[in-house]
């Protein structure tokens, strides 16, 4: 076998291009089709699109998760072309990068098999990937200002996305607790951010309250979260990035242009998946989806985050 064959990137490559074979395969014998409750061949899915027969239940929203991986394996492909550096933490095939990569990479599979079968692992699986990618940067941030190792990130990584992997399964999307960990690590990212930015022991104490305004963004104002305590018990969890962020982070980061890149792609892609239902946007049997869409510019903007990361440097290496 060739020295370079099990490289990061060829690794990457070939295991995208396994993914997509057995898929074909698989799904050209019916063996991974299904319906989702109340929906019917050539109706429209709950993604507007027309629901079909063929080997996608729904051909552009699942083809279009294809950005996902294209996105992972050019973050490969560079990765793997440079030498790591030892302030710069983003840069060349470390533990770290080639996770982050590998997240966004499986953000492909994971929506393609919820679009493409209709099955309830396929929504398993979808929401599996989300969640996987979107756990990276506020546990990254948090690495940052505790002062973990590598192996002990990777470790706590591990822990939370497994465990949300089996409680997802058997109690569904609100773990049988009223959680939506996609949803609350959209607000610890933006706070654990915050904090990376702008720590002190003063705004450690105050940085929950961040979560309020990105709550507030997502249509949950202070005074609907005052009205029903118990249903957002969660905001509590707020607080957790404080609990971490013992020490200002030995890290610095450029947030021009490439965080406002991606927040506002990111938010365009949003404003896009909260109107594909209208009637300017759906047209169930068009190949032009809204969804679609959604997903290209949602692997955008992981790229963006990607090079913002890269930005990034240290007044010493992290541990």
């Amino acid at each position: 076998m060739p020295e370079n064959f099990c490289r990061p990137f060829n690794c990457a490559l070939l295991s995208s291009a396994a993914f997509l074979l057995a898929y074909l395969l698989f799904s050209s014998t019916g063996a991974i089709a299904s319906l989702e409750p109340g929906l019917m061949v050539g109706g429209a899915s709950r993604w507007c699109e027309t629901v079909s027969d063929g080997m996608f239940r729904e051909p552009s929203n699942a083809l279009s998760n294809i950005g996902f991986m294209i996105s992972g394996l050019v973050m490969f492909r560079v990765l793997s072309s440079e030498t790591t550096r030892k302030r710069q933490a983003f840069y060349g095939i470390r533990k770290t990068t080639a996770l982050y990569a590998a997240a966004v990479v499986c953000l492909g599979p994971g929506s393609m098999l919820m679009h493409g079968t209709h099955t309830d692992w396929g929504r398993w699986a979808d929401n599996l990937s989300m969640v996987a990618f979107i756990v990276f940067p506020w546990l990254y941030n948090l690495r940052c200002m505790a002062g973990w190792s590598e192996n002990r990130f990777l470790g706590i990584y591990a822990i939370v996305v497994l465990s949300y992997a089996g409680t997802r399964w058997f109690f569904g999307d609100d773990l049988g607790i009223g959680l939506d960990l996609f949803g609350l690590s959209i607000g610890l990212w933006v706070i654990s951010e915050c904090l990376h930015r702008f720590w002190s022991q003063a705004f450690r104490l105050t940085s929950g309250l961040v979560g309020f305004v990105v709550a507030a963004a997502f249509g949950f104002s202070p005074l609907k979260i005052a009205q029903d305590p118990i249903s957002f018990w969660w905001v509590v969890l707020f607080w957790v990035p404080a609990v971490f962020a013992k020490d200002a982070p030995v890290t610095t980061r450029i947030y021009t242009p490439w965080f406002f890149l991606g927040v506002s792609t990111y938010v365009v892609a949003f404003l896009i998946w909260l109107n594909q239902w209208s009637v300017f946007l759906c047209r169930p049997d068009s190949w032009f989806q809204p969804h679609a869409v959604w997903h290209v510019l949602a692997a955008v903007s992981t790229w963006f985050f990607f090079l913002f990361f890269r930005t990034e440097t240290g007044a010493r290496e992290m541990p």
